[in-house]
């Protein structure tokens, strides 16, 4: 009785196992691979139901009379210096213009201070510090910078703060 069963189970699985095998598969279904797409690699997508929030507008939020903290960085010495910088903590004073909590276990903040172009103009980083500060706040951070730090999904950072300590002023 035990070796029928077994063998029948054993049936099923190959049974399963060739169902799939004519099937085409999502890479093949897939448009051609281009060098931002090559075959195999999925593009980047955001889970169904999942929203966001978007940053305020940089016109919007008011920069000015954001002094440099004592000993610290601005936004824009952070990536200009990020090379050096790297695995250090720095401190920076910014403004808060985005702000999610509880996302991979982490509350994650960005901050500008008005300096820096497009691009390096905006400081992100993770923190556990508690209260989590409002969009608009003026907080002072300590954090370790990071790196390139790719967690998937299209949410790269080519500089970050990790792990910040996070003073609201």
């Amino acid at each position: 009785m035990l070796k029928a069963t077994i063998a029948s189970v054993l049936a099923l699985s190959v049974a399963v196992s060739l169902a799939g095998c004519g099937q085409k598969s999502q890479e093949a279904a897939s448009p051609a691979a281009t060098a931002q797409n090559p075959v195999g690699a999925a593009e980047p997508k955001m889970p169904e139901g999942v929203d966001h929030p978007a940053a305020t507008p940089a016109a919007e939020i008011d920069l000015a009379g954001i002094a440099k903290a004592e000993g610290g960085k601005t936004v824009a010495e952070v990536y200009g210096e990020k090379d050096a910088l790297a695995g250090t903590k720095v401190t920076v004073r910014g403004k808060v213009v985005k702000s999610n909590s509880g996302i991979m276990g982490k509350d994650w903040l960005h901050v500008r201070d008005g300096s820096g172009e497009e691009g390096t103009n905006d400081l992100t980083l993770t923190t556990n510090s508690s209260p989590l500060p409002n969009v608009g706040d003026v907080v002072l951070v300590t954090g370790t910078v990071v790196l390139d730090k790719d967690f998937g999904m299209g949410y790269v950072y080519p500089v970050m703060l990790e792990d910040a300590e996070v003073i609201v002023e």
